[in-house]
């Protein structure tokens, strides 16, 4: 016994209760170990020297910690699968039409697809009792999941525990849950199981925030709004945009006809769209939580100077980092404070949304899908707290090549890019957009050709044999399209453009984006000296190729610097007081 340290007793109860959960402990292990058809669908087609799941950005281990403890884990594809895929690249691409964009809820998210939830606990049990237990669970969940629906069948999804955990505390913890989507594909992001477990079991309210509205035209945003209210008559809907017109710098478009937006550099409160959240809450809340403080935040971020960008809020933001938090039992509203659940899937913009919220960078932010990897809790105020969860892929039967133009894969990573830019081709002009010339100089065109010519335009060699870099063109494009710069937006059914043109909603969508009307009735930006750029002309102008969400130094020579004129960026907000 090392010196200094006193015997502690132990008594024989709890002795048994070590060698109860250990027991167990080694039973789940000796059962995981058998269950490798959890994470196979055929033993037959694996090649011996190739695991059956993938497991993503991945880093070594340093000072015994664990550092993938919290890693993306999905099935992975067989070599066979793989060969498939790379031919059918060389195929001619077929082109669709516009009923191929229509996406209905239910033919993605099947009754027989459910997601992992939390088994029964109990303060009498031990944490490692619980570990077990909740082990022995998910290998169970995983074994259902694939006698009801084959995996060849549903898409990528997390397998990883560690990653369930941190959504099952995020929703005991909540008192409002809040799911972001991604505006382009709001209904393959928004599982109903995942709403009929927060609203009925759970008893909670839900909040769907329409994300990066700036990547859609409004007519379509207010479409979408209204297919949710529709469909899900207890969930509260609101628009979200980090990116409101006051926020950028530039948005023009380069000579490919692609639209390159520069952001400014220091956060901005997204003072609308924090708006709608205070009054959605507001409605759930009551008076039971005191949000005058929110409210007075957003009304002096509203009178603040454009000019300072110095300021330094104190004491106001607090941010508390845990890797675990076993036993949580949730009180509404405990202590008078309001706490809101942030949760959804990977790349749809949670932590640049509680950002905008907070008017200031509090939570870090990354393309790549896992960058956050527990959930984190920062204080908007006293009484208003938020909660970052690390974006979950939840099961589903979304196509996968899809799945990688949503961001739910890291493309850095992506094994068969092709497929991918087929979906793509297929739905936009894609060698008029790129305006990119066929390499071999024929009249059809194939998924490999398109990133042969882009990396023919671009200079993409490989470094031995100085070929085109097919591959690096492919991440290229895949990543203009996860930014926005190529821009892909699905439809919900039944939409028709000039349905909805003068509808009413559409008023508040360009509220959010913060796009006002001049005296000609023109709608312009509060903030740039000239005409505004038609990817922000919600008229009959906008095309599918919209604004982008990140910032591409390869298009920046093609537009030229513009500065904008200093002026009250809340002059839309002010408007409607």
């Amino acid at each position: 016994m090392p010196q200094g340290r006193k015997k502690t007793p132990f008594s024989g109860k709890a002795k048994k209760e070590q060698l109860k959960a250990k027991k167990q402990k080694s039973q789940f292990q000796a059962s995981h170990s058998r269950s490798n058809v959890l994470l196979k669908h055929n033993s037959d087609e694996e090649s011996s020297d190739s695991s059956h799941v993938q497991k993503l950005n991945h880093q070594p281990n340093k000072g015994g910690k664990n550092a993938n403890r919290y890693a993306l884990q999905f099935y992975k594809e067989t070599p066979e699968e793989l060969k498939k895929s790379r031919e059918l690249a060389r195929h001619e691409l077929k082109s669709v039409d516009s009923s191929q964009l229509v996406i209905n809820i239910d033919d993605y998210f099947i009754p027989e697809l459910d997601f992992p939830k939390r088994p029964k606990w109990s303060y009498d049990i031990s944490k490692d009792v619980l570990e077990s237990q909740e082990q022995r669970y998910f290998t169970e969940y995983l074994k259902d999941l694939e006698e009801k629906v084959s995996w060849k069948d549903q898409s990528f999804f997390e397998i990883n525990l560690e990653t369930w955990r941190q959504l099952w505390r995020v929703l005991e913890m909540s008192d409002i849950v809040l799911i972001v989507v991604d505006i382009r594909y709001p209904a393959l992001l928004f599982p109903p199981y995942l709403y009929e477990y927060v609203t009925k079991t759970l008893g909670k309210h839900m909040i769907l925030v329409l994300n990066k509205i700036d990547l859609c035209p409004t007519p379509l945003v207010a479409a979408w709004k209204n297919y949710f209210k529709s469909k899900y008559p207890e969930l509260s809907v609101l628009m979200f945009t980090t990116l409101p017109i006051y926020n950028l710098m530039k948005c023009q478009e380069n000579k490919a006809g692609l639209v390159i937006r520069k952001r400014k550099g220091k956060i901005r409160m997204a003072a609308e769209g924090t708006q709608l959240l205070l009054d959605a809450c507001k409605s759930i809340v009551n008076d039971r939580v005191d949000l005058s403080s929110w409210e007075q935040k957003i009304k002096e971020e509203c009178h603040e100077d454009f000019q300072d960008s110095d300021r330094v809020e104190v004491g106001e933001t607090i941010e508390i980092k845990k890797t675990d938090a076993s036993y949580f039992e949730h009180e509404l509203y405990k202590g008078g404070i309001l706490t809101i659940g942030c949760i959804g899937q990977p790349n749809v913009g949670k932590s640049s949304l509680l950002n905008a919220i907070m008017g200031k960078k509090v939570v870090s932010v990354s393309r790549t899908p896992g960058h956050t990897k527990y959930f984190q809790t920062i204080f908007l105020t006293k009484n208003v707290r938020l909660c970052d969860c690390p974006g979950l892929v939840f099961p589903s039967k979304v196509p996968k090549e899809l799945q990688v133009l949503m961001g739910s894969f890291p493309i850095a990573q992506l094994r068969e890019p092709y497929s991918s830019i087929r979906y793509i081709a297929e739905r936009l002009d894609m060698p008029k957009l790129l305006s990119v010339n066929h390499p071999d100089d024929e009249e059809s065109w194939s998924p490999m050709d398109v990133c042969d010519a882009w990396a023919k335009k671009r200079g993409y060699l490989t470094a031995k044999s100085g070929r085109l870099d097919t591959y690096r063109a492919a991440n290229s494009l895949l990543r203009m399209a996860l930014d926005g710069k190529i821009c892909l937006n699905m439809h919900p059914p039944g939409y028709k453009p000039d349905e909805w043109e003068n509808h009413p909603e559409t008023e508040l969508v360009r509220w959010v984006k913060a796009i006002t009307k001049d005296d000609q009735g023109t709608y312009v930006s509060p903030t740039s000296e000239d005409e505004l750029s038609p990817c922000y002309d919600d008229s009959e102008q906008v095309e599918s190729n919209k604004e982008s969400e990140g910032d591409d130094d390869d298009d920046e020579e093609d537009v030229p610097a513009e500065k904008p004129r200093r002026a009250n960026k809340f002059a839309a907000l002010e408007e409607t007081e």
